[in-house]
């Protein structure tokens, strides 16, 4: 049975785990996400 760290390990070097960083990356740079995020960080930050 393989340990924890090595399926992780496994899964980084995936091709799935590439398009996984690539579409997070995309929706970080998306102007619509950025607005969002700072929205919650103004009601978190008030409280």
């Amino acid at each position: 049975m393989a340990s924890l760290f090595s399926r992780i390990q496994d899964f980084a070097k995936s091709p799935k785990a590439q398009e996984a960083l690539d579409k997070a990356k995309q929706m970080a740079n998306d102007p619509k996400n950025k607005e969002k995020v700072q929205g919650y960080l103004a009601k978190f930050r008030k409280k």
